[in-house]
């Protein structure tokens, strides 16, 4: 892992980010979504909980390898480039028709801790524009995101 990480840091700090990788997209992904649920300064466990449950659903992970990847997303995330080089590299990684499900992934943990922030909101809508995604399919994926929940 300490190899895909510099890897990883490496791209993105490159002036013109490289399509990523599988491996560095699925920690990107993790360090985006790590990056959201510590931007109120409250990084609580249902939080640090629906990372890891999106990460093992959406790569067909253990909870065990969930948590792993979520534990070096952490430290990626606390060394890497702002929020648009990092959305920006995802970008590229991800096609166009996915992009809708990376919304839901960051909905459904902004939302686990059970309380709209300010400064998640802030996040997504960065990360939702830098993405190509409007603000209306991310209202969408907020709602399907809420109604799972009910």
């Amino acid at each position: 892992m300490p190899f895909m990480f510099g890897r990883l840091l490496s791209s993105l700090l490159a002036p013109q980010p490289a399509r990523l990788p599988e491996p560095d997209a699925q920690l990107a992904l993790a360090a985006l979504l790590v990056r959201l649920a510590r931007a109120d300064a409250d990084y609580s466990d249902p939080e640090r909980d629906r990372i890891d449950r999106v990460l093992a659903t959406r790569y067909d992970l253990s909870s065990f390898e969930a948590a792993t990847l979520r534990a070096e997303a952490e430290r990626l995330e606390a060394e890497a480039p702002d929020t648009v080089r990092f959305t920006r590299a995802l970008k590229d990684a991800v096609p166009h028709e996915d992009r809708m499900s990376l919304m839901q992934a960051l909905w459904s943990v902004a939302l686990a801790d059970e309380a709209r922030d300010a400064e998640e909101d802030a996040v997504i809508r960065l990360v939702a524009d830098l993405l190509g995604i409007s603000d209306r399919d991310s209202a969408i994926a907020r709602q399907s995101v809420e109604n799972k929940t009910k």
